[in-house]
């Protein structure tokens, strides 16, 4: 893979991961409904998605590159969170949980698209480790969109 290649598609997963950052904490902000408990786990969800982004961004430099910083209009996670705030405003638990749930069906499509390219083995193990986490948040905003259908 190419150099260039490889910095072009650490940058779509750091603009991924920022989208997942903004998306979490977007949650947990604005979802005046939320149980305690709930919002704590987004933030922690907030937090993981900065650190993945700024290992992705360790190895963008490592590469010679310059790294995101932000998301951007055009990627495509972006425009899964762009509505975020208009569509939980005054939701319930369940609402908030399936736009997370959205967010986190464009980042494990990311990680895959990103997986199928031919990364050197340092940085596929780093994207492989991080879509696991992705896989595990996916996962467990599913099972606390189910628990929050429970209880209405």
């Amino acid at each position: 893979m190419v150099n260039n290649d490889i910095i072009s598609t650490l940058n779509d997963l750091i603009e991924c991961c920022k989208d997942g950052e903004q998306g979490f904490k977007t949650c947990a902000e604005d979802a005046s409904g939320l149980h305690p408990k709930l919002k704590a786990v987004l933030r922690e969800r907030q937090l993981e998605c900065a650190a993945s982004a700024s290992e992705l961004q360790s190895l963008v430099r490592a590469q010679g590159g310059n790294p995101e910083t932000h998301s951007t209009v055009s990627g495509s996670l972006h425009r899964g969170w762009l509505n975020i705030k208009t569509a939980i405003r005054g939701k319930d638990d369940e609402a908030v949980l399936n736009e997370c749930e959205r967010g986190e069906d464009a980042a494990v499509k990311n990680y895959r698209k990103a997986l199928e390219k031919d990364l050197p083995m340092n940085i596929r193990l780093i994207v492989e480790r991080q879509f696991q986490g992705v896989l595990r948040n996916h996962d467990q905003i599913k099972v606390l969109r189910n628990q929050a259908r429970t209880h209405v």
